[in-house]
């Protein structure tokens, strides 16, 4: 395991406040493209999505299998930060009726597949997926598993809570396939802990940390968020101390999105306990150099990783992927999303369950799949959403392929007019790059291809800021 290095003597760059002030504006993480907003729901169906999903896995299961992902919604306690679909309960008989409800959906996918799936990637997220017992996580696995096959290297993971993770958690999903575990650490500052509601003491993380690599886990990922209420530059570099004593094998640092209006919880501070913009961004170079410093590569947008691990070895070879589970290094064209609230992407169509748990539980007991919203993409959607794939994945993107499409190429140079001029994006002959200057704003970039969003922009807020 490498030692961290000293940092003291890191010099930060300097902040560009007029940038941060100019391009900080709301707007999406494209981890889909079109983004959920933007959906068309009139040229939706259930019948139409099944089409696209019969399509794209008898195409490609064979070659390259798909990905599954599992939503457990269910958590103790309620974080204010989060805004993911969660359901706060102490009520673990919620467990077993929720499983045989995933284990349903999935047999309904699976009539849909002309030969047995192939799985190569497979999340458990949440919510708080070991709310679950380790008994009934082995239960949903084998129940997922019994009809189908693990690839060759499949990759298996899942989101840990510090607080509740015991070793025998560890030790079934190790035993199960599982090599990968991601802890939501977000950060050790007790203070801020108590702001966002997560106290979680470093003693627990070390617990789980230490515990997985003794069993046998060869990756341990750590969410560090920056940006959330009552954190300074020093909690930060504590925080970031602490977890290079650590050394996880990744790092996500991710910008803590405020969004009240869809998280209500988040009104449970005051903003003015928030970071201002460009504090914010300090506080982000921060940690950037300090896991530079450490020996960390910094991948896409908003993670770090060793340079051994897998993540690092996709950037650098240019098969790094990003979609609802954000970056990944499998690309599968269909990935099916069991549970409350998941979204499923066979490429050209998306589609998301029911948001509530008691919706869901009915539509598959009626035997439905338990759709209520998706998008089936056009040419047009196709392409773009290739070239902002590009832009997240390896900061640059060549537009020769559109030469029969005819997309409106000028217009979206048009739109970049000022981020060129400030320099954050360079034009190549067919295409565009990011430049290190820019990397901040890479979703400013990005909106600049969103035909969609340009054709419909937003009336209100609905997005988190940028940077």
């Amino acid at each position: 395991m490498q030692t961290p290095h000293v940092h003291h003597l890191i010099t930060l760059p300097k902040v560009n406040t007029a940038l941060i002030r100019k391009y900080n504006i709301p707007g999406p993480r494209y981890t889909s493209y079109p983004t959920v907003p933007y959906w068309d729901a009139e040229g939706f169906s259930t019948d139409g999505w099944e089409k696209h999903v019969k399509d794209v896995f008898s195409r490609t299961n064979a070659s390259e299998g798909i990905s599954l992902y599992i939503h457990l919604p269910f958590c103790e306690s309620l974080c204010t930060y989060c805004g993911c679909n969660k359901r706060i309960t102490k009520n673990h008989g919620v467990e077993m009726p929720y499983i045989g409800s995933l284990l349903q959906e999935w047999a309904i996918y699976q009539k849909l597949f002309h030969s047995v799936p192939r799985i190569s990637e497979l999340h458990l997220g949440g919510g708080t997926p070991t709310f679950f017992s380790p008994e009934n996580l082995r239960l949903l696995m084998n129940g997922l598993t019994n009809s189908s096959i693990l690839t060759q290297g499949a990759e298996l993971s899942f989101e840990a809570h510090p607080n509740n993770t015991t070793q025998s958690h560890l030790e079934e999903l190790h035993f199960l396939g599982f090599r990968r575990l991601s802890l939501g650490v977000q950060d050790f500052d007790p203070e801020v802990q108590k702001a966002i509601h997560r106290i979680q003491p470093f003693a627990n993380v070390k617990r789980v940390t230490d515990l997985a690599r003794g069993i046998g886990y060869t990756s341990v990922n750590f969410d560090l968020i920056y940006g959330l209420p009552k954190q300074t530059k020093q909690s930060v570099r504590d925080t970031i101390d602490q977890t290079l004593g650590l050394m996880p094998d990744r790092i996500a640092f991710y910008s803590y999105a405020h969004v009240p209006w869809s998280s209500p919880s988040q009104r449970g501070y005051s903003e003015d306990d928030l970071p201002t913009d460009e504090h914010k961004r300090e506080l982000y170079e921060l940690g950037k150099a300090m896991f530079l410093e450490a020996g960390y590569l910094e991948i896409g947008m908003d993670h770090f990783a060793l340079p051994d691990d897998s993540l690092s070895h996709a950037d650098q070879d240019g098969t790094l992927h990003r979609n609802f589970m954000g970056y990944t290094t499998r690309s599968t064209h269909l990935m099916v999303g069991l549970g409350v609230s998941a979204i499923s992407d066979a490429w050209s169509a998306f589609a998301q369950n029911e948001k509530t748990v008691e919706d869901y539980q009915k539509r598959v007991a009626d035997g439905q799949l338990p759709v209520f919203r998706g998008h089936l993409l056009t040419e047009e959607d196709l392409q773009i959403r290739q070239h902002i794939l590009n832009l997240m994945c390896r900061h640059q993107t060549k537009w020769i392929t559109d030469q029969k499409l005819k997309l409106d190429v000028h217009g979206m140079l048009m739109r970049l007019t000022e981020p060129i001029d400030d320099g954050l994006v360079s034009v190549l002959p067919h295409g565009l790059e990011v430049t290190d200057k820019g990397r901040p704003f890479i979703r400013n970039i990005c909106m600049a291809l969103d035909e969609r969003l340009w054709r419909d922009e937003p009336k209100g807020r609905i997005f988190s800021s940028t940077v």
